[in-house]
């Protein structure tokens, strides 16, 4: 099996209301690429978050008193912290320079993934208002125009309990399910399996995440092509939830 990872050369610094599914398009045919059945197209959220103009300007934050206390307790900028309060539904730990909360979208992460990087100063991207709609609509345009079947998936940069390090991270997906549950198949031994469940887009977007990068690189899409699994996990109407889990089965919440 070979998998091969293409990052699209050309995109610009985008602007809010630019067309992010053109912007894509025009890349992959200025460079030629022979898109693919099965290809999968993977997008950085800043891209999609500043197209869709989903930008906070930190001088309008007024900072609430809730706000100065974390940042005390965090050092970190009280306006941040005011921002990610205003994009979480709960704070789940604070500490040195992050705060651990779950965001509207009922992803649990650092700082309610609140972007200051890729945007100019006193500015800040919160993750796009619905990732899955905003795949959804660029795999749709795509496979249009060049007749392909495809998948998108919307990619974030996160850190994990216990693990030092921020790896890719799939927060909206459309045309590929995003969990590969394996269960009832067979290991080498014959043994089957009980309880595996992969979760196949945060591979895919940790691969991507090579590719793309975390400064200067200026690659935010990738395509990964060659993925064996595609027409298993195809699913026309698929979204993210299945790789959220669910607060009850959360032992570290309890």
């Amino acid at each position: 099996m070979e998998i091969k990872l293409i990052g699209l050369e050309g995109i610009p610094l985008v602007h809010a209301g630019d067309n992010v599914a053109q912007i894509i398009k025009d890349s992959i045919l200025n460079m030629n690429y022979d898109l693919k059945d099965g290809d999968i197209i993977l997008i950085a959220e800043t891209l999609i978050s500043k197209a869709e103009g989903n930008i906070i300007d930190l001088n309008e934050i007024e900072v609430s008193k809730k706000a100065y206390e974390i940042a005390e307790i965090c050092k970190k900028d009280p306006k941040i912290v005011q921002v990610i309060l205003d994009n979480s539904t709960e704070i789940v730990e604070i500490g040195p320079n992050f705060i651990i909360c779950e965001t509207k979208h009922g992803f649990v992460c650092a700082n309610a993934a609140i972007d200051e990087s890729n945007i100019e100063d006193g500015l800040a991207t919160p993750i796009p208002e619905n990732p899955d709609e905003s795949a959804l609509k660029i795999r749709r345009y795509l496979e249009e125009e060049f007749g392909k079947d495809l998948a998108v998936i919307v990619t974030d940069t996160q850190g994990r309990a216990f693990r030092i390090g921020a790896i890719g991270t799939a927060i909206g997906c459309s045309g590929i399910n995003p969990l590969w549950v394996r269960i009832g198949e067979k290991d080498l031994y014959g043994r089957e399996l009980e309880t595996t469940e992969i979760a196949t887009a945060d591979e895919l977007a940790s691969a991507a995440s090579l590719i793309m990068g975390q400064a200067d690189e200026g690659l935010p899409v990738v395509i990964v092509s060659g993925f064996g699994a595609f027409n298993h996990l195809r699913d026309d109407s698929s979204n993210i939830n299945p790789l959220i889990r669910p607060k009850e089965f959360d032992v570290f919440r309890k």
